[in-house]
């Protein structure tokens, strides 16, 4: 039976690892990715498809174009059973989990965000590390040109008119300048809005921006944004945030309904599920990429601390979350797997980086190539060429050239395209013997009776008991999901013709907080399984118990 590898994650370091395997490996072995998504986005071009300079549609490559002799599921990842080598996930609309077995397991999962220390910030802030977060972004400054030339309130108008990007990294530099870009643009269809209304402004808590960068190019870049008309906070944190405001961390109070924020990487939950030995919120592994106590699992990218050196603790010489270093940890990664395959020790990983580029938008950038600094437009143009180079699929190189042709002849687009997206809190009705959820199926709502009847059943996984419950109008079911659990503990089926009203998490946590009277009915249930609601002082605890449904 041929060996399965099996690759959690889509990205520059699941995908570059994927087609490794499949050109080492070829039919020897059954490589498989495993990604929420069916496509490959370019994430250094996300900012400028939230400028609007490149279509959404054409930042990304599909998978299955890429990776030739890999079979791609698309499916979420829920978690992994190391003992068993079973990957679980949840894919297309099923509920049910889904097992994947796999002899070696690639982590390439990425990071998340945490805004956990700045109260508003995860509410009102808009990310940039997905393909919608760049949609996204697009659409939400075209809507506050919209509502600036529209509204009569001085104050409305000076707070769609502030722009604000947190971080001065290389994503936060590049979504600056390039939204400014887009904004300038755009202002001469809009005749009621003058340029001197429109403010914005990047705020970064280290004394200087790229800290990644030499000294000498961030003193570039810092002066090219503020020529460009972009305020620069330096030295400057961030407090709260609002709707309508942002407070930094010297108590400046910045009326804004702008806040994109490109700060806060944590490890995401999946990855805090499987257990595996962390170091500085990421997957700790050796020199070889190899996870730490852990034969047949590796794991590369932004959610692993990779080591470039024997005593990189000491020296803090760990590869940078970058799709340079990605890349080569993808290769180094399927060169271990084969020779470990072949009975043969696992390579370290060593790569010196060729230096770094970033986008300051204007046609201007910054590049340090191999301790050479370079400046203006002739970096700019090394950034296009570079990442159009590094872009996979001539077609997708072809379009993205489409793309920045026109964009330097003509006005961007300022047409706004929403995409649909399922209310967080909706009707849905069920007949008579329908089944509504099983036990172990993902939770994925909380239900509440309208009209009709539902039953519950639970089965004792100790003794093999089975109870029932007949949950009527004004009854609720589905509480494992505010409990913080990903999986059901419990059936339920409709036994008449049934409308329900379901509601996610968030919504829920909502009007807990916000209705005293709907916070005291719950209070009993929520703390009898170790769980505080929102509103009462206390910050929610994970779910340890065992509840009902």
């Amino acid at each position: 039976m041929a060996t399965r590898i099996v690759v959690l994650g889509g990205g520059f370091g699941g995908m570059y690892t994927a087609r490794a395997l499949a050109r080492r490996l070829g039919r020897k072995a059954e490589i498989e990715l495993i990604n929420a998504e069916n496509y490959f986005v370019f994430q250094p071009l996300l900012p400028e498809v939230g400028a609007g300079s490149i279509m959404p549609a054409h930042a990304v490559s599909p998978l299955r174009f890429l990776l030739k002799g890999v079979q791609v599921r698309k499916a979420v990842v829920d978690s992994v059973d190391f003992e068993r080598k079973m990957v679980i996930v949840f894919q297309g609309i099923q509920r049910r989990p889904t097992e994947v077995p796999y002899d070696h397991l690639v982590i390439a999962l990425g990071q998340g965000a945490d805004f956990s220390r700045m109260p508003g910030l995860e509410e009102h802030a808009l990310k940039m590390k997905t393909l919608e977060d760049a949609r996204r972004l697009r659409e939400h400054v075209i809507e506050q040109l919209e509502h600036a030339q529209v509204t009569a309130l001085p104050d409305t108008k000076r707070g769609a008119l502030t722009f604000t990007v947190v971080g001065g990294g290389f994503s936060g530099v590049e979504t600056v300048g390039e939204m400014k870009e887009l904004l300038d643009r755009s202002l001469p269809f809009y005749s009621n809005i003058d340029p001197s209304e429109v403010r914005v402004l990047l705020v970064e808590y280290a004394p200087r921006i790229l800290n990644e960068m030499p000294k000498e190019l961030a003193d570039y870049a810092t002066a090219h944004l503020e020529r460009h008309g972009i305020e620069l906070k330096l030295g400057t944190g961030v407090r709260s945030a609002t709707h309508r405001q942002l407070v930094t961390s010297d108590g400046e109070v910045i009326d804004t309904r702008t806040i994109v924020a490109t700060i806060g990487n944590a490890p995401l939950p999946v990855i805090l599920r499987m257990g595996l030995p962390l170091e500085k919120g990421r997957v700790a592994v050796d020199r070889s990429l190899r996870v730490k106590g852990r034969t047949d699992v590796w794991a590369l990218g932004d959610c692993a601390l990779i080591p470039l050196k024997d005593d990189a603790a000491e020296r803090n010489d760990f590869a940078p979350p970058t799709a340079q270093f990605a890349v080569r940890e993808a290769k180094r990664v399927a060169a271990n797997i084969t020779a470990v395959l072949k009975g043969r020790a696992p390579g370290v990983f060593a790569y010196s980086s060729r230096g770094a580029l970033a986008s300051l938008g204007a046609k201007r950038g910054v590049a340090d190539i191999f301790g050479r600094n370079i400046t203006g437009f002739p970096a700019w143009f090394i950034w296009r060429s570079y990442y159009l180079a590094l872009l996979p699929g001539i077609g997708t190189r072809i379009r993205v050239m489409i793309n920045w042709s026109l964009d330097l002849l003509g006005a961007r687009s300022l047409v706004q395209l929403r995409t649909y997206q399922k209310p967080p809190m909706r009707h849905v009705y069920f007949r008579a013997g329908d089944r509504i959820y099983q036990a172990g199926d993902r939770s994925d709502g909380f239900y509440t009776v309208i009209s009709g009847a539902v039953q519950m059943v639970r089965t004792d996984p100790d003794t093999g008991e089975m109870t029932t419950r007949v949950i009527g109008p004004g009854g609720h079911f589905g509480e494992r999901l505010i409990l913080g659990a990903t999986r059901r503990k419990t059936s339920v089926h409709a036994i008449e013709d049934t409308k329900v009203l379901v509601m996610n998490r968030a919504e829920f946590l909502m009007l807990a907080e916000s209705f005293e009277a709907f916070r005291d009915y719950f209070r009993p249930y929520m703390e009898k399984h170790g769980v505080t609601l929102p509103g009462t002082g206390k910050p929610d605890t994970p779910d340890t118990q065992k509840p009902g449904s």
